[in-house]
Parts: structure tokens; sequence; C-alpha cells
């Protein structure tokens, strides 16, 4: 790699991790954002900082990293699930579950945190800048491409306490989980479904109304949002001579949609991979892989449950004081999870179309060259 700027295509959590990575270690760094501000798909969006699937915490994890953790965040050890029926489910754990964080914009949120910290280190973070190619180095994170899960809802103001409540029911967010986050005096409502999103109004409104009898949920100046999110798992993800990181690549927990901590671990791998002529390709399958497959084999198990396995699961699930433990168990790698890979894979196909490229050497942030090939 020569000396000039390296370019990032995407100003999301992997495109910063990677921009600072490669900053701390003296290179010039050119981030091209195609939206107006940091993090404009969230815009006040709470979400979960995941904290089980791996034996560090996630705070802990990111400050080896080299990231900030300057943002605001409640720890997760205490919640509420329901079922089908409504039955309550007292879920708690030692160790946070997750962090809730706030995303998007705004003063104190996880985006503004690394936007903060990239560009103290002298990154130039250009907005409104949609790149069509990257000639030189670079990486690609400009965020996911296809709706495998849809997360649809309401941001809010409220007097709530910080907590979590969920609820696992079909009717109400089929092949996912519904779900209300606080933190310090912003809420989220959501369905997080994997099916039927033609009926998403309908399954929001559903989700809306259990919560209101449910824990007395009450929105003040709620504004309706969106996002979505893409699981796949690719033998490369390496765009011609740039590595993709982040929900472009597709790195996220199949069966909850976590995708954060996936995230800023591939920016920094990707970063490292220019830093030291290194193969990018054999850093995040040494990296984590083998989290993500487990996560395709328990979104196949859940998408088999329905309400009454459900239940079961929560049964289970709310059992003791440190839901964090079972949550691990679950995520660890095993030989029968490895074994169960190639079934699970058949049952979960991602919407995902092949993006790959026939040009040698493809400079595209985003290719379709083969498109009318495939059709």
């Amino acid at each position: 790699m020569n000396e000039e700027p390296i370019i990032i295509a995407g100003a999301g959590p992997a495109g910063l991790a990677a921009a600072i990575t490669l900053a701390t270690n003296g290179k010039e760094v050119i981030v091209h954002e195609a939206q107006p501000f940091v993090g404009a798909r969230f815009d006040g969006d709470l979400q979960g900082l995941e904290n089980w699937s791996r034996k560090v915490d996630i705070l802990e994890q990111l400050a080896t990293l080299g990231l900030s953790v300057d943002f605001r965040r409640h720890p997760a050890i205490f919640g509420l699930g329901f079922d089908a029926w409504r039955t309550e489910y007292i879920v708690s754990s030692k160790t946070p579950l997750f962090y809730t964080i706030e995303r998007g914009p705004g003063e104190g949120s996880f985006d503004t945190a690394l936007l903060n910290q990239a560009e103290s280190l002298g990154v130039e973070v250009k907005f409104n800048s949609r790149l069509k190619n990257i000639p030189g180095p670079g990486i690609l994170a400009t965020g996911p491409k296809r709706a495998d899960a849809i997360a649809v809802g309401y941001h809010f103001r409220t007097n709530a306490a910080n907590g979590f409540w969920f609820v696992c029911d079909d009717e109400l967010a089929p092949g996912g989980y519904s779900y209300v986050l606080v933190l310090d005096g912003i809420g989220t409502v959501k369905s997080c479904m994997f099916r039927d999103f033609k009926n998403e109004k309908v399954y929001v409104e559903r989700t809306v109304t259990a919560f209101e009898r449910l824990v007395g949920l009450e929105m003040r100046d709620r504004v309706p949002h969106a996002g979505f999110g893409n699981f796949t798992l690719r033998g490369s993800e390496q765009s011609g001579k740039h590595p993709i990181a982040g929900e472009q690549a597709g790195f996220q927990d199949t069966l909850w949609g976590f995708g954060i901590r996936y995230a800023v671990m591939s920016g920094v791998l990707a970063a490292r991979s220019l830093l030291k002529n290194l193969d990018y390709d054999s850093l995040w399958k040494r990296e984590f892989r083998s989290s993500i497959e487990v996560s395709v084999v328990n979104r196949a198990f859940y998408s088999m449950l329905g309400n009454r396995g459900y239940r079961w699961a929560l049964r289970k699930l709310a059992r003791g004081d440190n839901l964090h433990e079972h949550l691990s168990e679950i995520y660890r790698p095993s030989k029968l999870k490895r074994l169960l890979l190639p079934i699970a894979n058949i049952r979960f196909k991602s919407l995902r179309d092949d993006e790959t490229c026939c040009h040698e050497n493809c400079e595209c942030v985003f290719c379709r060259h083969c498109e009318e090939s495939r059709t």
C-alpha cells in the first residue's frame, strides 16, 4: 500500500472504526458518506450493543480496539418478556446482556462518539458524498443492500424508567420479536419481523396495543421509523482489492439481528489488512465466522418454534438469575452445530442477491456489473 489517502465508503460503525484504526496508525483517511449526517438512517433509534457472544465485555473490547466508549448507554441486566398468551417472564443477568444505546447524529449517540474520535484524529469525513468507485486503497462499508428482516415502529419521548421489554408472538412479529427500549427519557417500540413484510403496519399497531396493555406504554411526540438488516455469509468479503466491512458484508447476528459488534470488529480488521498487507478474509473468518454460523443454526431452529415453542424457550431462559450464561451457551460453537449448519443454510436463505463482479480487480463501491447476465 502506498501513501495516498485511504478512502472509506460509509460513515457507519464499520467505516468509522476502520478510519479510527488507520488514523491511529498515521494514515491519511477520507470517509465518504452519502447521507447529510452520521447515522442518518437511524436518527435517534435505540438499539442493543450485544454483550453475550464473547467472553470479554463489549465496552472493554471497544477500548482494547482503540475505539471510543464516550456514549450514553444503559446496561440491560433486568427485563420483562411475554409470550403469545401474555404470560410474564422475568429475565435477569449478573452481567449485562446488552447495552442500550442511541444511534444517529444526536449528542451522546454511539455514531457521534465514533465520528468525534475519527475527526479528532484528523480523519476527513465528507457528507452528501456518494462514491462510484475507489481506484486506490479503500474499504467498503456502506450498509445493508437487502432486507432479510425489518424492524418497524416508532421513536418517542417518555417518562418511563430505563429498561427493556419484549414479546415473542408471531401475531405481532412473524418469526421475530417485538420490543420496547427506553434510555434517558426517549424510547423505541418496534416489531422485528422476518417474514410477511407487506403487512408491517398491522404488526406495528398490534405491537403498540400489546405494550400499552402489558406495561402501560405511553408515547409522546412519536415519530415513525423503520430499519432493515441483511444476513449472509459468503466465502469471501473482498470486492476486487477492497475489503467489505459491516452490514454491507452481511455480518450480522442471524437470530436476533444484532450487528454493531460485528460491524466495528470487521472495520478494525479491514483496516489492519491494509496496514499490514494481510488477507482480510482470513482475519474475519478466524475472528468471528464461527459465531455467525452458530447464529444461522439458531435462526433456523427459532423459525421452526412458533408461539408454543417460544413459550417453551422463554420458560427455559427465565430460569435463574444469569441469562447471560444461557445466551452465551446458545451462541457457543460445537460439533453438533457445525453438523447442523448445512441444513440451517438450506432452511434460512438470505434474500441478498449475489453481488460478485464480473470485472477483474473491481474498483466499484457497490457493483452490479453482472445484473443483466443473472436475469
